[in-house]
């Protein structure tokens, strides 16, 4: 009985081990691989959720958009900067002109920022900064009751809010951005800087 070829056995060996050790020594290398891959966040699409939110910028953002161009060129039918500052001189802040321009610039900056989904967190912070000022000083006239009423401004501060958190959606140019996938610091963050603007704007142009 004649042994097998050297080339023959070489083949052999190479095949079993191919067939017995390749498929564990490709597990175990690619055991840390599947590892990291599965630590990984995963921003799946949401298809209802992501357009949901689509929908909220546009429409808040438009919104404040158009707002920013009555207040600042008086578009739409709006006061214009003049008359936009005296509206604040009624409340009694000081130098309402230059209140009147950063209320304005927030607006539409910020507006703008929502429409694109661009550094959505601070977008969204300009507007909730604007709103909470407008539910402080309305608060007196009540819930209901335009113009004086406040549930209008409450409801648009709310969905700026909601915006920081969730994010802008995948439907968005902050998709692959740090704050795109993970919203909520920054977004705690900018509601920080939201609040303490406010209590800045009340306290020293009031």
């Amino acid at each position: 009985m004649t042994e097998p070829a050297d080339e023959d056995y070489g083949r052999y060996d190479d095949d079993e081990a191919g067939f017995t050790g390749s498929s564990s020594t490709t597990s175990v290398l690619s055991r840390p691989e599947e590892s990291q891959e599965r630590a990984k966040p995963v921003y799946a699409w949401h298809g209802g959720l992501d357009l949901g939110l689509l929908v909220l910028r546009l429409v808040l953002g438009g919104t404040f958009v158009a707002h920013a161009l009555q207040k600042l060129f008086g578009l739409f039918g709006g006061p214009g900067i003049d008359g936009f500052a005296q509206y604040l001189g009624s409340f009694g802040f000081t130098q309402p002109t230059l209140l009147a321009w950063v209320t304005g610039v927030s607006e539409l900056v910020g507006g703008a920022l929502l429409v694109i989904g661009l550094f959505t967190p601070i977008g969204a912070a300009a507007v909730l900064g604007v709103m909470a000022n407008v539910v402080y000083l309305k608060w007196g006239g009540g819930f209901f009751g335009p113009p004086k009423g406040f549930e209008w401004d409450l409801a648009l501060g709310t969905v700026a809010f909601v915006l920081l958190f969730t994010g802008p959606g995948r439907i968005s140019l902050d998709r692959p951005t740090p704050w795109g996938r993970r919203p909520v610091p920054l977004g705690l963050f900018m509601l920080i800087v939201a609040a303490g603007l406010s209590v800045v704007t009340l306290v020293v142009f009031r």
